[in-house]
């Protein structure tokens, strides 16, 4: 059964979004719900369906989530923004070095992942649509920055999983 959409948005995600202080929430916001309601049918999957890696509402994979430390969060002048993301990993479940174990915490806590993935498209190269209900232009997004282009998904599968899920 997925999550309630207004729930995750005003308990989750509008707080995390409110907590990190990054450019176009509004955007963001959109964009954020469009990707769970894509990528997981808002939490029917917390596994990627097939066995593969990607893991939560999300669907981000560990691979994923390690390339948003090393090569964006870990620099020092990032440690503010490392702080506000880290902020939200939970004491458990944790890791073989007795620390928070991130790629498990993608599956089992919401606030993370979502802090993670809007992370993902914060580092995405090209502007965020301007107008945050310009539906064709959050999927466009998605499929560039997100799915990848030579990833699965569609605009298509993703414009119809918003208003599916959504609408």
């Amino acid at each position: 059964m997925p999550i309630n959409k207004d729930q995750l948005r005003t308990l989750i995600v509008q707080p995390v979004l409110a907590v990190l202080d990054l450019p176009a929430p509004d955007v963001a916001e959109n964009l954020l719900m469009g990707t769970a309601a894509h990528e997981s049918h808002l939490g029917d999957y917390i596994q990627q369906v097939g066995g593969g890696p990607a893991l939560g509402i999300y669907q981000m994979e560990p691979a994923t989530l390690n390339d948003c430390y090393v090569n964006y969060l870990d620099y020092s002048t990032r440690a503010a923004l490392k702080a506000k993301v880290d902020g939200f990993l939970a004491a458990q479940p944790v890791g073989s070095d007795g620390k928070p174990d991130k790629s498990a915490q993608l599956a089992t806590n919401l606030a993370y992942a979502t802090a993670m993935c809007r992370i993902r498209y914060y580092r995405a190269p090209g502007a965020l649509p301007s107008d945050p209900n310009d539906l064709n232009g959050l999927a466009a997004y998605w499929k560039q920055y997100y799915n990848t282009p030579l990833g699965a998904g569609t605009v298509d599968q993703f414009i119809a999983d918003y208003n599916r899920f959504l609408g």
